[in-house]
């Protein structure tokens, strides 16, 4: 199951885009970096664990594998 990438931090409402640095938790909440830093990397919603997102290209809609 993919990870759904939200788009905006839901603390500050900052537009994050694929590529940017963002923290997720369990439930995918998703914040931008200055707000991660000050939860102290702790989810305000649930209180899990902020992790960093992986960050992606802009377009790209599925993972291209080659097993050559």
């Amino acid at each position: 199951m993919a990870l759904e990438m939200r788009n905006t931090c839901e603390k500050c409402n900052k537009k994050l885009h694929n590529s940017s640095v963002a923290y997720i938790c369990t439930h995918e909440c998703t914040f931008c970096d200055k707000c991660s830093e000050n939860e102290m990397y702790i989810c305000p919603n649930c209180g899990g664990e902020l992790v960093k997102r992986p960050r992606g290209k802009e377009h790209s809609l599925s993972c291209s594998l080659n097993f050559s």
